[in-house]
């Protein structure tokens, strides 16, 4: 990938509403990802380190060894991709792709990838998957890369959401970047109404996409749900926002290297 520097030619077909428009896209992902996950007891075996018979867990194991396959075809030459595992990449096996250089070469390597993965399955698994160990290791694991893949790209994404809004507006964010000022930057970032409406909007469609249906009695199912759509709602709330807009903070402190 090439490392000159930025200019606004870049940005020409990335707008404010393309990124949020994209954001909204994402959404459905990650709610489908979630269902799909419900459909599994937690399945403890498979974060254990002492029963895998692998390195580490089972499903470390397979989210390694999964991003390896992926990397050798390309997936992580997109800067809308963040591995979790990026020590253990392999080189490509395929011609490289000519992206575009949208975002500032100092800011695409930012990965907290570590804290979502620790969010993940100590802090959201617990809230929406029952408890039981049915087996399905190899099945369960899939959904949590998904899982994990789909939250990553989100939250990642706050890394375009911050070139475009210094794009849009340098003046605003350059006094502050320049004085490394991280609650300066937050605050410039932060709309209570914008995140509420997120909130709403992530709750409503897990209301749709995942209601139970039933074709005897319509009324048995109504109101029964594949995933709370309040956790869903609490997930953007308490992580899936927050977490953006600390990678936003990351990728503006060094917007000006």
């Amino acid at each position: 990938m090439s490392k000159k520097p930025i200019s606004s030619d870049s940005c020409l077909n990335m707008t404010l509403d393309s990124v949020r428009e994209s954001l909204i896209g994402q959404e459905d992902t990650i709610i489908f990802c979630l269902i799909e996950r419900a459909k599994y007891p937690i399945n403890s075996p498979l974060y254990d380190e002492s029963v895998a018979g692998v390195p580490g867990s089972l499903v470390e194991y397979i989210v390694k060894e999964t991003e390896a396959l992926q990397a050798k075809v390309g997936r992580y030459e997109s800067p809308e991709e963040n591995p979790f595992f990026p020590e253990n990449l392999p080189p490509l096996i395929v011609p490289p792709h000519n992206i575009p250089q949208v975002l500032h070469p100092s800011g695409i390597s930012i990965n907290i990838n570590k804290t979502i993965w620790d969010t993940y399955f100590n802090q959201l698994l617990p809230l929406f998957v029952r408890e039981g160990n049915d087996g399905n290791y190899v099945p369960t694991a899939t959904c949590d890369l998904h899982c994990l893949q789909a939250l990553s790209r989100r939250i990642h994404y706050g890394k375009f959401v911050a070139e475009i809004k210094f794009m849009d507006a340098p003046e605003d964010y350059s006094p502050a970047i320049r004085a490394q000022d991280r609650a300066t930057l937050m605050s410039l970032l932060t709309f209570e109404k914008v995140e509420e409406m997120v909130k709403q909007r992530v709750e409503k469609k897990t209301m749709v996409f995942g209601q139970e249906v039933s074709l005897n009695d319509p009324d048995d199912k109504k109101g029964k749900y594949k995933v709370d759509p309040s956790m869903v709602s609490r997930l953007y709330g308490e992580w899936v926002m927050p977490l953006t807009k600390l990678v936003q903070v990351e990728y503006l402190l060094r917007r000006l290297d």
